[in-house]
């Protein structure tokens, strides 16, 4: 696997990080494609495979781990698996593209491992592990045992921001975006010019 940059925004659910992502995406200037990530979870509403996710049995995923057909991959809870798929950040590289990825903290810092220097690694902070609660109830998809089980899961992904490249913090929705498109332009146009 070679090509593009590598630009990854991670955070507990609920920080902002998909709308982050989703506003660079119509920034053509950016040259960016989003990664589709695999999931073993059943589709939600009104996803779409290859377009949401690529839905898959358990069975499925874990003959694709077996295979080491994926980047990265975690089993996020029981049975419920999510990983990144080389031939996705393949295809993409293929059409000339850089690759961002919506992901969560341990894959994003599994990348980022293992490409260092193509990869750009973003954290996005919450305002507080309430107001994640606040965002995740108002998204009415998922239960309260669900619900709460991401809160407990957030506080140990808010313990490796560190480790990412760059924190932006989600308090001001505009003022993040602004600085994610700054962020994403400098790494994109540093790049280029190493070409």
């Amino acid at each position: 696997m070679k090509g593009g940059k590598l630009i990854i925004f991670s955070a507990p659910s609920g920080s902002g990080k998909t709308t982050i992502v989703r506003h660079l995406l119509e920034r053509p200037e950016l040259n960016l494609a989003f990664s589709v990530s695999a999931t073993s979870r059943p589709r939600r509403g009104k996803e779409k495979n290859g377009e949401h996710y690529y839905f898959m049995s358990v069975s499925e995923f874990k003959q694709h781990i077996k295979n080491d057909d994926f980047l990265e991959w975690e089993e996020v809870y029981r049975d419920n698996f999510y990983g990144t798929l080389k031939s996705e950040v393949d295809r993409l590289w293929a059409k000339g593209n850089n690759v961002i990825f919506d992901i969560d903290v341990v894959g994003g810092l599994r990348i980022k491992k293992k490409f260092p220097e193509q990869t750009l690694a973003v954290f996005v902070k919450p305002p507080s592990v309430d107001e994640l609660k606040i965002r995740l109830k108002k998204r009415s998809t998922e239960s309260e045992d669900r619900i709460n089980m991401r809160i407990a899961k957030a506080s140990i992904e808010l313990a490796t921001a560190p480790q990412f490249d760059k924190i932006i913090k989600n308090y001001d929705l505009e003022v993040a975006l602004k600085e994610a498109e700054q962020l994403v332009a400098d790494f994109v146009k540093e790049s280029n010019k190493e070409v």
